[in-house]
């Protein structure tokens, strides 16, 4: 019968080994892949983690999250980019999301969209030169009812106008 110092040095050493690039923020990933029993359809709440945790979703996290999981990487990859939520690129400081559904481009989404790219000099999924600024789009917010709609920030702002929006972001730019 082993002793008591052997038995823990022996699972000291079955412990899982860290992440081979030495980065603790997969631990993170580990964890809740672990709680959630590396079922396939705890991929939109790992990959929330992982945007938590790297700030946005680089290849080889999505490719860790597909072998975690095991899933095919398009499948983690077509759901990382499905949702306006993700992002596979470092953001701006600051972030501006236009809603290009019906019922927001109706309503003149499209107009706000199209001065924002115009008057901040960047299109839509690019950041801004000085890094402050990263303009995106989403296929709907779920804010039909005070549309158009414009997200800055994780803030949901109602009815806005290409001037409106401007106003806004021009405080986040450097000149």
């Amino acid at each position: 019968m082993p002793s008591v110092s052997e038995t823990s040095v022996t699972k000291k050493t079955k412990a899982k080994p860290e992440h081979p690039s030495g980065d603790k923020r997969f631990k993170v990933l580990d964890i809740t892949m672990k709680r959630n029993q590396y079922r396939a359809d705890s991929l939109i709440e790992v990959l929330h983690k992982a945007q938590e945790a790297f700030g946005y979703l680089e290849e080889d996290v999505l490719l860790y999250i597909a072998r975690g999981l095991k899933l095919p990487l398009s499948r983690v990859y077509g759901v990382a980019t499905f949702y306006h939520l993700f992002s596979l690129k470092p953001n701006g400081a600051h972030t501006c999301v236009v809603c290009t559904g019906t019922a927001c481009y109706v309503k003149g989404g499209g107009e706000v969209l199209a001065r924002l790219e115009n008057e901040v000099g960047v299109k839509v999924g690019e950041t801004t030169a000085d890094g402050q600024l990263s303009l995106m789009t989403a296929r709907c917010i779920g804010a039909c009812g005070i549309a158009p709609a414009v997200v800055f920030d994780g803030t949901v702002a109602p009815k806005q106008t290409p001037e409106l929006a401007l106003e806004r972001v021009k405080g986040w730019l450097k000149e």
